[in-house]
């Protein structure tokens, strides 16, 4: 909301917990939408349960938010005449990022198992011939491959957005985040990415727990520039009746090991502890390609891993 109304745009915020300048409200009743919506030309939805949660009690709650919140809203916005979407996404859709076998080329492993994972085997082969592959950019056309509820749902919001966009000639960007960190994050909690993870444990005196042998590959990207992401998206001129996804990425991928050691180094310790601990719904390496939104969006994560770190290091926490 900051990097919109700092752009010269007029914003109206619904969120389920309140904000100091928006509207309280649950996505999933068509009434508290009436207001906000009222005028409207754009909606940018980042509603939603975030992280892996607990076990599978959680999917009617991820399913009724993610998935039925989004529906309640395209129908609402459809109501409204409002044309245009900005979707937070995620890279969670990919499930695996991409590999390359030196014999077969570009493969998509499938999931890794407990037996394996128990067994402290964390990279996967080639699917076909069982050979070690090599980490490669992930880019917008892989086939989605949800590997978590959370993920599917996501996915199932994509769908929703564009069968919206078909039916009303409208516009929907779908950003998908990569991992997110900085300001206000949440605590930790079973909802909260690693990075609040990590903070929190920190913040407690506690040593990071990092999982498998912490050489898990992703892209941390910024809250700021996710905001300019946002802004640049809803500003950005696209076709109407169809959906376009974009990697919302730094483009410069970090270990989760890595990470781990720059926060607890900012904060004097304890070192971070790796666990060899597993989630079977974590995926091994997800590593992007920012190049189409550099290309349709002209956005560029402007903060680096160093700087970025330093900062959410000592930042309070939500």
């Amino acid at each position: 909301m900051e990097a919109f109304g700092a752009a010269g745009h007029e914003v109206t915020g619904l969120d389920l917990r309140g904000t100091p300048d928006g509207t309280t409200g649950d996505i999933r009743a068509p009434e508290a939408l009436d207001g906000p919506l009222a005028g409207a030309d754009l909606v940018v939805h980042q509603a939603a349960k975030v992280g892996l949660g607990v076990d599978v009690a959680d999917l009617p709650d991820y399913a009724s938010v993610n998935v039925y919140g989004t529906a309640v809203l395209l129908a609402a916005m459809a109501r409204h005449g409002v044309g245009r979407l900005v979707l937070a996404s995620s890279m969670v859709v990919y499930g695996e990022g991409a590999y390359d076998c030196g014999e077969h080329g570009r493969v998509r492993p499938g999931p890794r198992t407990a037996q394996d994972l128990s067994g402290g085997v964390f990279e996967p082969r080639c699917p076909v011939c069982g050979a070690e592959l090599t980490s490669a950019t992930i880019s917008e056309d892989a086939p989605p491959d949800p590997r978590s509820v959370y993920a599917s749902t996501k996915l199932a919001q994509e769908h929703l957005a564009a069968n919206w966009a078909r039916e009303t000639g409208g516009t929907v960007v779908a950003l998908r985040y990569h991992n997110v960190y900085g300001p206000r994050m949440p605590r930790d909690t079973p909802y909260s990415g690693v990075a609040a993870i990590f903070r929190s444990a920190l913040e407690a005196g506690r040593a990071p727990r990092v999982f498998e042998d912490g050489l898990q590959r992703r892209d941390f990207v910024h809250v700021r520039d996710v905001a300019r992401a946002n802004l640049a998206a809803a500003e950005a001129r696209t076709p109407p009746g169809a959906l376009a996804a974009y990697n919302i990425a730094s483009g410069e991928p970090h270990t989760i090991g890595e990470m781990a050691r720059a926060l607890a180094a900012e904060r004097g310790g304890p070192e971070p502890v790796v666990t060899g601990e597993y989630r079977l719904g974590d995926v091994r390496h997800v590593v992007a390609s920012p190049a189409h939104a550099a290309r349709d969006l002209h956005f560029h994560a402007t903060i680096g891993f160093t700087e970025g770190m330093k900062e959410f290091a000592t930042t309070p926490l939500a």
